[in-house]
């Protein structure tokens, strides 16, 4: 029998046979999806996706394909090399012959064509795939791939016959036959396939309602299985490594670390009405925390499902979520947390924590950190609409523990919203690779409320195929519960308990809100502004003032500076401690702090999305310190730091916005009871130069009109010139949401349709970013980064574009992404004009100690594009 391979000889390593590769896939199916897990239907998941296997590649049999494969020769009839076709039609015939019901055929059918893309429309799809228009003299795309199918077939019958009917015994357990395939696809198997998406009668067309609503989820799981089953047996064997089940298994992170951490926190707890505030504290969290832990336990003896978990901020959230997640994890036998968050900003704080809990880093199978400025690894410590067309280059990747990382082995996995959620919602073909690790999973969303508006219906529909079809349990906690998740079980027996006894703050109305809300005229001016953060530092008091855009928090710091130019600027302090020490890595933010509080008098630190990503996280560490030791701090930050950034000044000052954000901001006020109360004052800034509306106005009355809604709720709550914690933080955040979503009705009705639809394209084209045309920019500042954008040239130059990867994942940390509103703006010009990192990418870079840069770099704010116009905004 001639020799059939499914990937080459080349680069060293011997080629890889085809039958070894189909049945190296189907072995790694066994590891990948567990032998209890089942579809919709009640049938073993296993079963089919190892069906699904056999079969997926089989078209590289044919003479065609192997020619093309080996020595580059494409056949007169190109669509004759592709594979995944004549693989998807054996697909749905040998589930069929295992005696399936029509639907989960054709999830196979859809799994195999899609291996090397992403999922369609599928009623449409299989549709198109399987119609012949007899009267149309020119043949479409799907009949000449309908008539290259034929041609396989016959070649493989000339040339492969026994290693055919090798392949179809093996993939329907004898039940069926590669003679019979070829039967029923020259006789009906094309139109019973079309009748599971099409009308009957006289007007023939696609039938949308034949699918049921769980088909996009048995879709999903079969092909997200088979893919990463696949691509992983394609990467080991570049690698010469063998098939293990240990290669995909987890190491869960133990409770009992966990709770050693906790009681270490917990040592200075006091219920004691004479103890300080702290201690009091210290022993509410660690009542909630006990409180949360019973509750989880009975929840997930009662079979999990969702939970809420809402606590006031500050009150050790994060790690009291994290230990229900372990409770319920282990009473229902999962392997896996994964925990996300709204923002990357955050992440890089959690995981430190994790680090230091668990002493390990994120290159294992306990820890792993993935989003998009990560390098995410686990390390073994022990064409058009034939997308196969792009296989050959998609099977060389021979990066190993990239996958894995990317794919969520690890036994605790720290994300974002937005790879959690568009994996879910019509993911890319690299991004099914994480589904598989979801099974029996308790997934840990913090703030919730950060989600788009237009998610609001989706992602509870998206958490009902995560706890339906994948069996994992859901847990939503923040301090401002959205109202997304009906009938779900809160772990908190009595919130309001929590809320009363932790009142850390109290809120005021400046008059510019005041002023918005009676006649929206007279925002605050900027320089009043400046005037009083600066009285309210006076007092060696630390303060907060939260922007709603770039431009506002640019032009307070400016005001601010102005006014005390003899203030020490901790960027500048940071600067001098980096370009000391090298690399970002080697910059420790308490000698910073340390560096800064001798200085003496009032310090101004700036946070925006405009600081390299390492900058900015070092910067929100010295901060944290600098108020520990009581230094007279004043920051002007954009919306980044108030979600899960663990850091506390005296008195917090936010722009108009939402009620959720509002208290989120608050969140960084007082968090552990340094004196009585802190202070949060909302005001209404104006209108930075040269653009139209307030900050306030441009961010949050887009779309869905979100101020009205906030005027009205806190109209309705305030009775003086102070309002209580407890007020805002549980009244006004309920009545926000009962408008938002009964007069309002927030949420995009189509989004959860198309997962009904099983419409993946339409997913696909939703995103929880708003994408606008951006230009990314990587900012050199230190030797070490210079070095590293050399050494991605030298690569490139090599061929070695591993490395080349490699080293940009790598510099992600030191890369931010600037919004350009009009490619033909003079901004759009000035950054088109810098050099790209190397000649293959698109992203750019700056060196800041190089004159020819100048002006596009200042230490406080970050980058900046030399004469900016009104496009210049960045929330």
């Amino acid at each position: 029998m001639p020799t059939r391979y499914s990937h080459p000889p080349e680069g060293g390593h011997d080629g890889v046979l085809l039958r070894d590769h189909l049945e190296d896939v189907a072995q790694r199916v066994g590891y990948v999806v567990p032998d209890d897990a089942r579809t919709p239907n009640d049938d073993p998941l296993r079963d089919i996706v190892e069906t699904l296997a056999y079969v997926h590649d089989f078209g590289k049999a044919t003479t065609y394909f192997q020619e093309y494969l080996l020595k580059g020769v494409d056949p007169d009839d190109s669509y004759c090399r592709y594979h995944a076709p004549i693989g998807s039609f054996a697909a749905y015939y040998a589930l069929e012959a295992k005696g399936y019901d029509d639907e989960t055929c054709l999830a196979g059918f859809v799994a195999v064509a899609k291996h090397h893309g992403r999922l369609p429309d599928i009623a449409e799809y299989v549709y198109e795939r399987t119609h012949r228009r007899e009267k149309i003299a020119t043949e479409q795309d799907a009949e000449k791939q309908q008539t290259a199918v034929a041609k396989q077939i016959s070649d493989i019958n000339d040339h492969v016959l026994e290693f055919a009917g090798n392949v179809f015994d093996a993939a329907t357990d004898g039940d069926g036959s590669w003679e019979e395939f070829c039967h029923r696809f020259a006789g009906n198997l094309l139109e019973d396939i079309k009748a599971t998406v099409a009308t009957e009668g006289y007007s023939e067309g696609i039938d949308r309602e034949s699918l049921s609503n769980s088909c996009y989820a048995l879709v999903l799981e079969c092909w997200g299985s088979l893919v990463f089953a696949d691509k992983t047996s394609a990467a080991a064997a570049a690698t010469d490594t063998e098939p293990s089940a240990a290669t995909y298994e987890a190491v869960r992170p133990t409770a009992d670390s966990l709770d050693d951490h906790v009681r270490s926190l917990e040592e200075q707890a006091s219920a004691d009405p004479d103890g300080t505030r702290a201690e009091r504290l210290n022993h509410y969290r660690s009542e909630a925390r006990t409180d949360v832990l019973e509750s989880a336990a009975s929840f997930a003896d009662d079979g999990g499902g969702v939970a809420t978990l809402t606590l006031p901020t500050g009150m050790g959230k994060t790690l009291s979520g994290l230990s229900a997640a372990m409770e319920i994890r282990d009473r229902r036998d999962g392997d896996r947390v994964v925990y996300a968050l709204p923002f990357t900003s955050i992440i890089d704080q959690v995981v430190d924590e994790l680090e230091d809990i668990y002493e390990v880093d994120t290159t294992g199978r306990l820890l792993t950190a993935h989003h998009h400025l990560s390098e995410t690894t686990i390390r073994d410590e022990d064409a058009e609409d034939n997308d196969d067309a792009q296989a050959d280059d998609a099977d060389r990747n021979d990066d190993v523990a990239g996958m894995l990382g990317e794919s969520w082995r690890a036994g605790l996995t720290v994300t974002t919203f937005v790879q959690l959620f568009e994996s879910l919602a019509g993911p890319s073909n690299k991004q099914s690779m994480k589904l598989p690790a979801l099974r029996n999973s308790v997934v840990v969303l913090d703030e919730p409320q950060s989600l788009p508006l237009d998610w609001w219906k989706l992602v509870p529909r998206l958490v009902e195929l995560l706890t339906e079809q994948y069996d994992a349990t859901v847990i939503a906690m923040t301090a401002t519960q959205p109202q997304l998740f009906e009938d779900a079980t809160e772990l908190v027996d009595d919130p309001e308990t929590y809320f009363d006894a932790t009142e850390r703050v109290t809120y005021e109305l400046d008059p510019s809100a005041e002023r918005y809300l009676d006649d929206q005229t007279e925002p605050k001016g900027y320089d009043d502004a400046a005037a009083t953060l600066l009285e309210s530092t006076a007092d060696d008091e630390s303060a907060l003032a939260v922007c709603n855009t770039i431009d506002s928090a640019r032009t307070l710091t400016e005001r601010v500076t102005d006014r005390l130019p003899e203030s020490t600027d901790v960027a500048e302090v940071y600067a001098e401690k980096l370009e000391h020490a090298g690399d970002v890595e080697d910059v420790d933010p308490k000698c910073v702090a340390e560096r800064v509080a001798d200085a003496g008098g009032r310090s101004v630190l700036h946070l925006s999305t405009r600081l390299r990503p390492c900058d900015r996280l070092r910067l929100i560490e010295t901060a944290k310190a600098l108020t520990q030791r009581d230094q007279q701090l004043l920051t002007i930050s954009t919306q980044l730091v108030e979600a899960g950034v663990d850091i506390s000044f005296d008195r917090v000052y936010r722009d108009l916005a939402p009620i959720d954000s509002i208290v989120q901001a608050a969140g960084r006020c007082n968090r552990s009871f340094e004196r009585d109360r802190g202070r949060v004052v909302v005001w209404w800034l104006e209108t930075p130069a040269e653009q139209e509306k307030t900050p306030a106005e441009a961010v949050y009355n887009r779309g869905t009109k979100l101020l009205p809604t906030t005027a009205k709720t806190l109209d309705a709550v305030r009775s003086g010139a102070t309002i209580s914690e407890t007020t805002v933080a549980r009244n006004a955040v309920t009545r926000y949401y009962d408008r938002l979503h009964d007069e309002k009705d927030v949420g995009a009705d189509a989004y959860p349709t198309y997962v009904d639809e099983a419409n993946g394209r339409k997913l696909a084209e939703l995103s929880l970013i708003d994408k606008r045309l951006a230009i990314d920019v990587i900012v050199c500042r230190t030797a070490a980064d210079r070095r590293k954008v050399n050494e991605i040239r030298d690569a490139l130059n090599r061929y070695d574009f591993d490395a080349v990867d490699s080293l940009m994942r790598e510099l992600r940390p030191k890369q931010i992404s600037v919004p350009v509103y009009r490619s033909d703006s003079k901004e759009a010009q000035k950054l088109a004009e810098l050099d790209t990192v190397h000649g293959e990418s698109d992203i750019r870079w700056v060196d800041t100690t190089k004159p020819h840069y100048n002006g596009f770099f200042d230490e406080m704010t970050g980058f900046v594009v030399p004469d900016n116009t009104a496009e210049r905004r960045l929330l």
